[in-house]
């Protein structure tokens, strides 16, 4: 199974330990185009600050978040799974896992960065910020800069099981499961069932429960109707979208009636 998740505008201060490594991060194929935004996405912060802020579309109250980019090859790293501190990653929890639950994680959930494409949570990053809807003066968007490194590394690194979505549509534009994986592939919405709306904040939590529950009972899904079955057992209330077509994903919508 492998779980593909947002990251969070919300990380925890770099490390104090060893810089960063591009070389030792998961997925080699997608290194030179980390080079790539990384060079220049250090190069504008180092610049002009007030220009970085308006590309990277922060308000001035997170003027601070550009030297977190200054510093980036020096800064110390930490695991990707601690730097990412959402509403998301706080329902996941994933210190307070158990060590086998703990190496499901390692194994199966893959976090989608505008800066580094796509990293294991066991992978060590410093804190930065540098969201997928950016457009760097020399790359462009950075959604269409990572499609084509995207489509020649990820097939291979779904394998041949279950592909669990739950990324934002941003995150989602810089790699589409195609063919026979799109067919083995779920997204999943969270809806309040009173009202059969998606509330963002409640859908983050929600998710991340989800995740922490498949990776803490060792519920490993072969395809989509697998895992409809197992989100059923842990308890959730699923309804399911067929795919209308070949290439066409799974889509589950997730009720729950209180948001907490």
């Amino acid at each position: 199974m492998l779980v593909l998740l947002p990251p969070s505008e919300g990380k925890a201060a770099s490390g104090r330990g060893a810089p960063l490594k591009l070389e030792s991060l998961s997925l080699p194929g997608l290194t030179a185009a980390r080079e790539a935004v990384l060079g220049e996405l250090v190069e504008l912060c180092v610049g002009d600050e007030d220009k970085a802020r308006e590309v990277l579309g922060l308000s001035e109250g997170l003027r601070a978040e550009v030297a977190k980019n200054v510093d980036l090859l020096t800064a110390g790293a930490r695991p990707a799974g601690s730097v990412y501190t959402g509403v998301l990653y706080d329902a996941l929890d994933l210190a307070s896992l158990d060590a086998a639950a703990k190496k499901r994680a390692a194994r199966s959930l893959l976090v989608f960065s505008g800066l580094w494409g796509a990293v294991r949570v066991t992978d060590r990053i410093p804190s930065y910020r540098c969201s997928m809807g950016v457009k760097l003066p020399g790359l462009g968007a950075l959604g269409a800069h990572w499609r084509a490194p995207m489509a020649a590394v990820l097939p291979e690194v779904a394998g041949g099981g279950l592909v669990l979505d739950l990324r934002s549509s941003a995150y989602a534009a810089a790699w589409r499961p195609r063919g026979e994986v799109a067919g083995r592939t779920a997204t999943v919405r969270v809806l309040h069932a009173p009202t059969r709306k998606v509330v963002s904040h409640f859908n983050k939590a929600t998710k991340g429960r989800i995740v922490r529950s498949l990776v803490s009972v060792g519920v490993v899904p072969s395809g989509p109707g697998e895992l409809v079955e197992a989100l059923r057992d842990l308890g959730y209330v699923v309804e399911v979208e067929a795919p209308r077509g070949a290439g066409a994903a799974w889509a589950l919508d997730v009720l729950v009636d209180e948001i907490h």
